[in-house]
């Protein structure tokens, strides 16, 4: 039983040196993995349960077809989207799957103190160990009243100063690494690396790897001064995408978790059997972006009021700009789409969101979009 573990908790600590877990395989004829990001967007006519199940649903699919990851990310006071609690959906989906990485992307990290993120992700690594990610970001994912709410201060801390200060408070508790003298040194995060050196403590020392998420260059910088994964938000920012790459990769600096860069972009892609139906989909997203924009925000339009809604010059302009970045259409012509944008970016990883009203079509294109690959059906 000892030895078991020593050798389990060996094996766990060449994964992490050697980037294990977070760098994925390419299958098929995919030009690099393939990950899913979900929203758990909720549509006009449906309720939250169900988009959890639909969420469980599509965990399931992408570990079937063999999608490297999927990752749900923080959100708050949006109507449309029932992602508010990556750690309790993630708990959920964990008892769902078993083998399909998990992971945030991502927690928001100044709306939380680090102590409970290293909690609530100790707890989930304890849960499905070794296929756990923690993906931060420093926007609050929010309003700005509602960010207040969140942390209780009027005080937003997301700046140059605080995010570091706070990343590095995380990190200290995730590794229970705090020096003597420091004023946390005997608080331990649980589950975590103390259960390992306690007495009579069998437990693996592994956690959560980190990841950083942006959609400009702070992040990206940080990320690569760290030697960290980097994840960029190419879904709502492409513009800066290339030039965001660019600065991780230049800034990057080997560390104990990376000998060299990996980065992910997050694509809005969504594939339907008829490129009409695809846009029909796609469009709801739009809409959707358009009224939260306006300071509307709702459920997730239906193909129909999507279609009926009579966009004003000022919003047909955000749609046209906002689709124009969505890969959408048939099988091949999303495949063709992802194919030159991973070799656009050189982005070491996709990670697919389908936006769309209902479950049944974002389902749809997963598995379509895993057939143009070649895919293995599981």
């Amino acid at each position: 039983m000892s030895g078991e573990s020593d050798q389990t908790r060996g094996s766990e600590e060449a994964d992490r040196e050697s980037g294990e877990g977070i760098r994925g395989a390419a299958l098929g004829s995919a030009p690099v993995p393939l990950s899913v990001l979900d929203l758990v967007t909720v549509g006009a006519g449906h309720t939250a349960s169900g988009a959890v199940r639909t969420a469980v649903d599509i965990a399931r699919t992408a570990e079937r077809r063999g999608f490297h990851r999927y990752w749900v990310a923080e959100h708050h006071s949006m109507p449309g989207v029932a992602s508010s609690s990556p750690a309790v959906l993630l708990a959920h989906l964990a008892a769902h799957t078993e083998r399909i990485r998990l992971g945030s992307g991502g927690v928001m990290l100044p709306n939380h103190a680090p102590l409970v993120i290293a909690e609530q992700f100790g707890t989930l690594e304890a849960m499905a160990p070794g296929r756990v990610d923690l993906g931060l970001g420093r926007a609050p994912g929010t309003d700005g009243a509602t960010a207040a709410a969140l942390r209780r201060t009027e005080r937003l801390n997301e700046g140059a100063d605080d995010f570091p200060q706070q990343l590095a408070e995380l990190t200290r508790f995730l590794d229970d690494s705090f020096p003597d003298g420091h004023p946390y040194a005997k608080i331990h995060a649980v589950p975590g690396p103390v259960q390992a050196t306690s007495p009579g403590g069998v437990q693996s020392a592994h956690r959560p790897p980190l990841w950083l998420l942006g959609s400009s260059g702070f992040s990206a910088r940080l990320a690569g001064s760290l030697g960290l994964p980097f994840a960029f938000a190419h879904h709502f920012s492409a513009a800066n995408t290339v030039p965001a790459l660019d600065l991780y990769r230049a800034s990057f600096r080997p560390s104990e978790v990376l000998s060299e860069p990996y980065a992910l972009i997050g694509v809005a892609a969504l594939a339907a059997e008829e490129e009409h139906e695809a846009r029909r989909q796609v469009l709801t997203g739009a809409l959707s972006m358009v009224r939260l924009r306006t300071g509307r925000p709702g459920l997730v339009p239906s193909p129909e009021e999507a279609e009926a809604y009579r966009f004003n010059e000022l919003e047909r302009g955000f749609v046209d700009s906002w689709l124009g970045n969505v890969v959408h259409g048939t099988p091949d012509a999303v495949r063709q789409g992802l194919d030159e944008l991973a070799e656009r970016t050189g982005a070491d990883e996709l990670m697919i969101t389908a936006n769309a009203h209902g479950g049944a079509a974002r389902l749809r294109s997963y598995e379509l979009i895993a057939d143009a690959y070649g895919l293995p059906r599981g």
